[in-house]
């Protein structure tokens, strides 16, 4: 659950926090020196001095399970209107010549110097404060409208109040792409828009599109129809359903994506040219993206649209459609057909991801499903991948306890799964239930051997095992059923 919480403190001698912020000093002075006083949601507010490392301290610690009433373990934080929103001040903002005290500044400087830096500093002692607020110190979750550079470190963004059309829709991507490459990976756009009312269709393609982005939720302005997906009836319910459980299933992939984010920076969400720089077409593309390296999303942005033209990039590379198995050759385009029920989804040849396909009311209640790895083939007919695992919740990941697992298909038809961090104090008994292989010709694979592994318990098979090997689609997909491996411990599969 997620709880609005403004930087704008009501001036009420009554409300503590306003009391406590005044006669601490807390708050931002005008140009004469006296308190600010301007005009937000609560009527006449004061606005905390961030810049101040004792106000962000004093910010922080209303988070705690004593001061904020009703908060549990499971309510974060959206902190809004902290550009900062002023509805009397100029451009609904604040004047430029408030006067802010910088820790370890002499005198003070006004605001037209630090405006862009202020709702960095909210979020920063908001994230600051979901950490402190119990004993057993959590990872936080923190939105934020306004941001600066070093927000990626402690929240995430949207791309504030949207409308519910299909150019909204369509100019969703280039937004969200600019925030990724500007270091912004965790973002997203509001699912129908934020004002007015999206039709069955329109509603549909936005979810089609958001369950592959960084952030996704649907949001609405008060006075906008009711718009749960359940209430335009089918077919529009089940493909709403059937495009929210692909997020589910790819959870653990996009997981990963922000572990790696986290270590190197590179953007989750992805224009065509970052992953292929020398790949002239795909420069200039900003109506598709790459989710991480191996996913290519093409949304649909226009009504009753039931073919699309899709670029896929990459002299050389592969490209699967996830629909149709079809494979695809890369530096080309391709018209793929787009009935409501389908947007364009391709897995670029050489990778593995690893998914979880069983349906569940949460992503907690998936925590001891099993594993699917979906391997492409390249055109040698290899691929690799990567998997990381912790319990989503904790700080142990930064004492070493996760897991980083890499896949790798040889050529000689070896799937293999290691550990790349071996020492990790993390351990995890779920187990690998299927391998589906995209890409094998006809009888290119037809019988498969477990080599070695570990089972639920975490002891090592002990003799090699014949797996059940099902060929779909003229051995365009492979199914290999109930390996029943541990994923988090090395194992072998021979393909012959």
């Amino acid at each position: 659950m997620v709880n609005i919480v403004d930087p704008h403190i009501k001036r009420d001698s009554s409300y503590h926090v306003h009391s406590e912020a005044s006669a601490l000093g807390h708050y931002v002075k005008n140009k004469g020196g006296s308190d600010f006083d301007g005009w937000c949601w609560p009527g006449s507010s004061g606005y905390l001095d961030f810049f101040q490392s004792s106000v962000r301290s004093f910010w922080s610690s209303l988070f705690a399970y004593s001061k904020y009433g009703g908060s549990t373990p499971s309510l974060f934080i959206w902190n809004d209107m902290n550009e900062p929103s002023v509805f009397n001040g100029p451009e609904v903002t604040m004047p430029k010549d408030n006067l802010h005290t910088i820790d370890g500044r002499e005198g003070r400087v006004e605001h037209r110097d630090v405006h862009n830096q202020y709702g960095q500093m909210v979020h920063m002692a908001t994230t600051q404060g979901l950490i402190e607020r119990g004993e057993n110190k959590q990872r936080p979750f923190v939105l934020t409208r306004a941001f600066f550079v070093g927000t990626q470190r402690t929240a995430a963004v949207w791309t504030g109040d949207n409308t519910a059309s299909w150019s909204h829709l369509k100019v969703a991507q280039p937004m969200l792409l600019s925030l990724a490459v500007g270091q912004i990976p965790f973002s997203g756009a509001d699912v129908g828009g934020f004002f007015g009312d999206p039709d069955a269709q329109l509603l549909t393609r936005w979810y089609q599109a958001a369950v592959f982005q960084p952030f996704l939720r649907a949001h609405a302005h008060i006075d906008s129809k009711r718009r749960e997906p359940w209430l335009f009836g089918e077919p529009y319910t089940s493909i709403i359903r059937a495009a929210v459980r692909q997020r589910y299933a790819y959870l653990p992939y996009i997981y990963t994506l922000f572990y790696l984010n986290s270590v190197t920076g590179f953007p989750i969400m992805r224009p065509l040219w970052v992953e292929f720089p020398s790949d002239s077409g795909a420069h200039g593309v900003e109506e598709q993206f790459l989710l991480g390296g191996a996913l290519l999303v093409a949304p649909v942005s226009e009504p009753d649209q039931t073919t699309s033209v899709v670029r896929l990039p990459g002299q050389g590379e592969l490209w699967y459609d996830l629909q149709s198995d079809a494979r695809h050759a890369g530096a080309s385009t391709v018209n793929v057909l787009t009935p409501l029920q389908h947007i364009p989804v391709f897995q670029r040849g050489g990778s593995i991801i690893a998914r979880r396909e069983r349906a569940r009311r949460s992503s907690t209640l998936m925590a001891h499903d099993p594993y699917t790895l979906v391997v492409a083939l390249s055109a040698a007919g290899t691929a690799t991948g990567q998997l990381f695992l912790d319990d989503t919740n904790s700080f142990e990941y930064q004492r070493g306890g996760f897991l980083l697992l890499r896949f790798t298909l040889s050529a000689e038809g070896i799937l293999r799964g290691e550990v790349s961090n071996n020492g990790s104090t993390f351990v995890d008994a779920n187990l690998l239930e299927r391998v589906v292989v995209l890409g094998a010709e006809e009888g290119r694979f037809t019988q498969a051997t477990l080599l070695a592994g570990s089972n639920a318990a975490g002891q090592p098979i002990q003799q090699q095992q014949s797996l059940t090997l099902q060929a779909a689609n003229g051995g365009k997909r492979i199914i290999i059923r109930k390996p029943d491996v541990r994923i988090g411990s090395a194992f072998e599969i021979k393909l012959h």
